[in-house]
């Protein structure tokens, strides 16, 4: 099974980049996009909707230009959940999950602390409920595939010239202990099983000849470790301020 996750930064500006043939035509099972900045209605185009995919979206019920998360699946899914149970953040449009017999693929999107509007406390309170969420679906058996921007790394190899700067967006010390907690305690960073010494990123929050930070992944039960055959992150083209990460798993939906 091929996943594949992208913030696109606005599903319709990235289309114009070049975004919708590239993304079909990489043989990906799931593809799993955030920051769509759009609802499903206001698509216009029919390339956004090729045959043999089935196409979800989720959006910020108040504006759909904020936010929004989608999930197109080969195969059609048990079920789809929007939302986590979250008050606060489920209204947000910031997570579409597809459910399979055995495999549960999420697209999220981590509220942002360093945009215009960006707020590290409204960040930091998610993460504490994500957290328990995530300790307690652990528990049920079935895995999960976590798609998304994390907007946090966790190890200085994963953050270009680490050792030079103290302002790295998502590298705060309580950035970097919720990861480290969540990786101590049943889950893993699908790109690390793969590639455990690649000096590789993802997002380049101050434009393409600045730093660039590994904060996109796909974060998985402890269980699919073995699973993991290999991933890369593409930057042949540009679509938005982050690269596409693609993950091949020896699993059958």
């Amino acid at each position: 099974m091929r996943v594949l996750s992208l913030v696109v930064d606005g599903y319709e500006r990235a289309a114009s980049q070049g975004l919708i043939p590239w993304v079909f035509e990489q043989n990906a099972d799931i593809i799993c996009l955030q920051n769509t900045h759009c609802s499903e209605y206001s698509i216009k185009t029919d390339a956004a909707f090729p045959e043999g995919y089935h196409a979800y979206f989720a959006d910020n019920y108040d504006n759909p230009s904020i936010n929004g998360c989608a999930i197109y699946c080969r195969d059609m899914p048990k079920a789809i959940m929007m939302g986590l149970g979250f008050i606060d953040f489920d209204h947000l449009g910031i997570y579409l999950q597809a459910d399979y017999d055995t495999c549960s693929i999420g697209s999220l999107l981590v509220p942002s602390s360093v945009a215009p509007d960006g707020d590290r406390s409204v960040k930091l309170s998610f993460l504490h409920q994500l957290d328990a969420h995530l300790q307690k679906v652990r528990n049920k058996k079935r895995d999960f595939i976590l798609c998304g921007g994390w907007e946090m790394a966790w190890r200085p190899v994963d953050a270009e010239e680490s050792g030079n700067r103290i302002d790295i967006p998502g590298f705060s010390t309580e950035e970097r202990d919720w990861l480290g907690s969540l990786y101590r305690d049943g889950y893993a960073d699908a790109f690390r099983e793969a590639e455990p010494d690649s000096e590789e990123f993802t997002w380049w929050p101050e434009g393409d000849d600045s730093p660039g930070i590994r904060t996109d992944t796909q974060i998985i039960s402890e269980s699919l470790c073995a699973s993991v055959e290999s991933a890369s992150v593409y930057t042949n083209d540009v679509f938005s301020s982050h690269a596409p990460v693609i993950v091949d798993y020896d699993i059958t939906l």
